[in-house]
């Protein structure tokens, strides 16, 4: 991989991240235009790690809720009288709903990086899951907020977060749909979505750089990596700004008319012979 493919796909990531739109599949669908094997284990690590950068934003991003809520943990182990405060709780939540992927992530490693990394798997899940999305947006009522949370809630976007292994279902897609269905309103959903991404993605980029650093190095190459998460780390900063305003006002509907067209689209280009599934 050179500099400059290093580069686009940086920023691709940085820009899909932490959208309902799937990071892993436009990276998977820009690594294969780029003319990299999306099968070879140092390409499917270089995706795994380069959205390090992405969850770095975000730590910086709410650095500031994140100390508050560590203190408030820390406190809570040591004194029993701050156990019920929220930010307690809610530490205790994130770390709860982090175990789903990280078991399921463990288990299915070999799938993830087998048979479902195929842009026919990109393309229908692209399509298939825009409408969970949309059903999630018509049973939404919207009528709790962070301070209403419960554990069950966040085991429960904690294991959509887990569908979203598949390529093509998007991460955020996924947890945001599941705070839907549980009746949160969309900015506690989203903001749930981001907390529970920490945990999760820093552990696959620490896992993959450290199982597969000789897969890296042999084939992808450890500058490209580097730089490819540099720029996600830029560009996933003002993603996130971006995203918070945009679910706000906006019902994540409005991200389905694109992710059904990329998987027709995808699905064209399969069936006709211009690009090939893996």
């Amino acid at each position: 991989m050179d500099i400059v493919q290093a580069i686009i796909l940086g920023v691709v990531e940085g820009i899909t991240e932490f959208l309902p739109v799937s990071s892993t599949g436009h990276l998977t669908i820009v690594e294969k235009l780029l003319g990299l094997k999306i099968d070879d284990p140092g390409v499917t690590a270089f995706t795994a790690i380069i959205q390090s950068g992405a969850i770095l934003a975000v730590i910086i991003f709410f650095r500031s809720d994140i100390v508050r809520l560590a203190v408030a943990w820390v406190k809570g182990l040591f004194n029993p009288a701050a156990r019920g405060e929220f930010d307690y709780r809610f530490a205790w939540y994130v770390i709860a709903g982090s175990v789903p992927i990280g078991i399921v992530g463990f288990l299915a490693k070999p799938l993830i990086e087998g048979p479902l990394r195929s842009l026919w798997v990109v393309a229908a899940a692209l399509i298939g899951w825009s409408l969970v999305m949309f059903w999630a947006e018509r049973v939404a009522t919207q009528q709790r907020g962070e301070r209403d949370l419960k554990l069950r809630d966040v085991l429960v976007v904690g294991f959509f977060q887990c569908i979203a292994l598949v390529p093509g279902v998007s991460r955020s897609g996924a947890t945001i749909s599941a705070g839907l269905f549980r009746g949160l309103d969309r900015v506690t959903a989203t903001r749930l979505s981001f907390f529970l991404s920490i945990p999760a993605l820093v552990a696959a980029g620490a896992y993959e750089g450290v199982s597969s650093a000789g897969d890296i190095s042999s084939t992808v190459g450890w500058v490209p990596t580097l730089v490819a998460t540099a720029v996600s780390l830029v560009v996933a900063y003002a993603s996130i700004a971006w995203l918070l305003r945009i679910v706000a006002h906006h019902p994540i509907t409005v991200f389905i008319g694109y992710r059904i067209a990329l998987g027709v689209v995808l699905i064209g280009a399969l069936a006709s012979g211009v690009l090939s599934a893996t």
